[in-house]
């Protein structure tokens, strides 16, 4: 559809949006049950579990998700418009992604900028639409790599404009979009790109994509800057003006959320301090001469889908019509109201043990960022928290995408959410919630101000700790991890990469190229730029990165360094805690040759403790521990007997309610006997009448679906000498 039939295509539905009724489909051979009847049948499905505790679910953004949503309750909520149309909820184009499918991002992050080129081609020939470069920490900070140490950590490394011409070659920067996170400032690295592109011949009027910066995100993962937010916020508008100049359909500021979701953030506070720092940006570039409908353009958003299928659609949906209403409220126009939304699954959600049950995690984030209505998506490899992707690993990831859009047929559905009555309802509920919270953040001056009254670091922080407590109770289940450990895994290789080697080759391939530098002329190019009236900086810097300048030192002529510090908001990851349990028993046991033998005190036939002794087992192996099992006793004393053979470290339980009043007093004096150093648990948790018989008997711990899973492990590793 060419741009003119579309403008066609708006123009009627404007006119016919006021008389537009949806039919009512007829469901008269249907009887409709009433919500008391389904209620009813469902009690009775619940065979005396509590309805209110079973049906209804609690998240962490304050939503509680009813049973059941029915059209009378919803019907205020049902879409009135249609996409392309209105306040932006059912996405900015009114034929979604069937002329213009979602934009295929893979990151590309070798190490060396030859390397990474190979890369960037092999992802467009294997199905890629976006040229994603990842920078290393070094190259992300203007970093001089001559005193720092993992050169290459995260991504390439970059460092003179010879490097960026080799990472650049033969790409067809006319055909695909450029992705690049610059970090505090794109000024450096925007040089450095344009310098390369201009030396290559290619037009750079036709560069397309975002090399974006997003200072408060730098400055609030780093915990300092060594330049003022206002400072940089001037090199923002610097690089804004260029682009909106020279380069059009360039985006130079990058507002991710990652700071936040990686921080343990819930979706309202994700996307409420996400908005909030672009509304900072928009007004920093307004008061530095550029237009509302200028700035907006200049902006993309980066979000991350989680693991809650249905909240991060509707964050999605949500988060359209609030930043419409922003800049609509400083006066931009209703292309300017449209947001860019590119997506990747939150790290925060993955795991190092069993790995490939990423594939399935990221794949229902992406399901459910592309029913939101994302424009582009990095799917992340499998392994990305151990290593940098190989080639399995990318391919899985790049083929997610391509199948949901040519085999799966997700190109075809425009807003396939618009109308359901649970989305529709939690997007109006988490719509309220992010306004509500975006303006507690305006109330506090912006979001710079409350980061430095450490606000948003204190929320986050709260929900990160409710994340990691129902973690610990295995309320919030990690398959593979506090759920269902795969004894048998064979651990991933890191591939740790050889930074000293990194470093050298770089070194010399930096010095090489200062080697053929004229350092005077190169200093007088610097020298301009320092002097250089604002806002007229960047176009000398790219003269001076042509001349040979390297990235730190275009960072330093930016201006006058000034540290400014706030509190941090460090990244997690949901089973870090358990995987780091797992991982002191594998060191001790490859150490000490030994680990915590827990013995199963299995009472009665197999049909009498099967239940409690399999649960048992899975809990305890969560820390790789040793369950000593067997088919069970028939007396207490041959169980203490067996268990006083074993040398266990621990002894647990494993019978029925109904027969532990007998048992377990006679039993569990024995095993004490028996073992007087190990700790007694009882399988299930004690009824109250009971609980005081048992502890006098002699039960430490219970192990239940109510127990601390990790807690009770970390107190058996810190028996056995695992904990120092």
């Amino acid at each position: 559809m060419s741009d003119n039939a579309e403008l066609d295509l708006q123009e009627i539905l404007k006119k016919s949006e006021a008389q537009t009724n949806f039919p009512d489909v007829p469901l008269d051979e249907f009887e409709i049950p009433t919500y008391d009847q389904w209620k009813e049948a469902c009690i009775a499905l619940l065979k005396g579990a509590p309805f209110e505790k079973k049906m209804y679910t609690p998240t962490y953004e304050g939503i509680t998700f009813d049973p059941m949503y029915f059209h009378n309750d919803t019907e205020p909520l049902q879409p009135k418009t249609f996409p392309g149309l209105g306040d932006m909820v059912r996405g900015a184009r009114i034929n979604g992604y069937v002329n213009q499918p979602w934009g295929i991002a893979q990151v590309c992050d070798e190490t060396f900028p030859a390397d990474c080129n190979e890369l960037l081609k092999h992802e467009i020939d294997k199905g890629s639409t976006i040229y994603n470069i990842k920078l290393d920490s070094t190259t992300r900070h203007c970093g001089d790599l001559r005193h720092e140490e993992k050169i290459g950590d995260v991504g390439v490394s970059l460092t003179t404009v010879e490097d960026v011409e080799i990472l650049l070659k033969d790409l067809k920067l006319e055909k695909y979009p450029i992705y690049l996170y610059a970090g505090a400032t794109a000024f450096p690295i925007l040089s450095l790109i344009i310098a390369a592109v201009k030396k290559s011949g290619q037009d750079i009027s036709k560069l397309s994509g975002v090399i974006g910066a997003d200072p408060i995100g730098e400055l609030l993962t780093d915990g300092k800057s060594d330049h003022p937010i206002e400072s940089l916020c001037d090199g923002l508008a610097d690089c804004a003006k260029w682009a909106l100049k020279n380069s059009p359909n360039l985006k130079t500021i990058f507002v991710r959320s990652d700071v936040y979701s990686d921080g343990g953030a819930n979706d309202v506070q994700e996307i409420a301090y996400t908005i909030a720092t672009a509304a900072e940006y928009l007004r920093a570039l307004i008061k530095r001469g550029i237009s509302i409908d200028d700035a907006a353009n200049q902006i993309m958003f980066q979000f991350s889908m989680g693991s809650n299928f249905f909240m991060q659609i509707a964050k999605l949906r949500a988060v359209k019509p609030i930043w419409a209403e922003i800049v609509k409220a400083f006066g931009g126009s209703e292309k300017a109201q449209q947001i860019h939304i590119h997506a990747r699954p939150a790290l925060f959600c993955k795991t190092v043990y069993d790995p490939y049950v990423n594939m399935l995690r990221n794949t229902s984030e992406i399901f459910s960022g592309v029913v939101g209505g994302i424009d582009s998506f990095e799917n992340a490899p499998f392994d990305e928290p151990i290593r940098k992707g190989d080639e399995f690993s990318r391919r899985i990831a790049r083929n997610v995408q391509i199948i949901l859009q040519e085999e799966f047929g997700l190109l075809q559905p425009i807003d396939p959410a618009g109308g359901s009555w649970a989305v529709e309802t939690l997007t109006r509920q988490i719509r309220d919630l992010i306004w509500k919270e975006f303006q507690t953040i305006e109330s506090k001056g912006g979001i710079v101000a409350a980061i430095h009254e450490g606000y948003p670091q204190a929320e986050v922080a709260k929900i990160l700790a409710d994340r990691f407590k129902a973690a610990e109770l295995r309320r919030e289940r990690i398959v593979g991890n506090n759920m269902y450990p795969n004894m048998t895994e064979e651990r991933l290789d890191a591939r740790v990469e050889d930074f000293e080697a990194n470093k050298k080759s770089r070194i010399d391939q930096v010095h090489a190229y200062l080697d053929k530098t004229d350092t005077d002329a190169c200093r007088h190019k610097l020298d301009a730029v320092v002097e250089a009236k604002e806002f007229e900086k960047l176009d000398l810097a790219i003269e001076a990165a042509a001349a040979g300048a390297i990235i730190p030192a275009i960072r330093e002529s930016i201006g006058e360094q000034k540290i400014e510090e706030v509190t941090p908001i460090k990244a997690h990851r949901l089973s870090e805690k358990f995987e780091a349990l797992r991982e002191r028993t594998e060191k001790f046991k490859a150490e000490k040759n030994d680990n915590v033998k827990i013995f199963l005190a299995n009472m009665g036939p197999i049909p009498q403790h099967k239940a409690r002794a399999d649960f048992t087992t899975g809990f305890l192996q969560v820390g790789a521990f040793q369950v000593l099992g067997n088919d069970g006793f028939k007396t207490t004393d041959e169980a203490a007997q067996a268990a006083k053979e074993s040398g266990a470290d621990a002894v647990v339980i494993c019978s029925t309610d109904a027969t532990y009043p007998e048992i377990v007093p006679d039993l569990a004096p024995k095993l004490h006997e028996a073992l007087p150093n190990a700790t007694v648990f009882l399988a299930g948790a004690a009824p109250k009448d009971l609980l005081e018989t048992y502890n006098n008997a002699g039960i430490n711990e219970y192990i239940s679906v109510r127990a601390n899973c990790y807690k009770i492990l970390e107190s058996l590793q810190q028996k056995k000498g695992m904990i120092a």
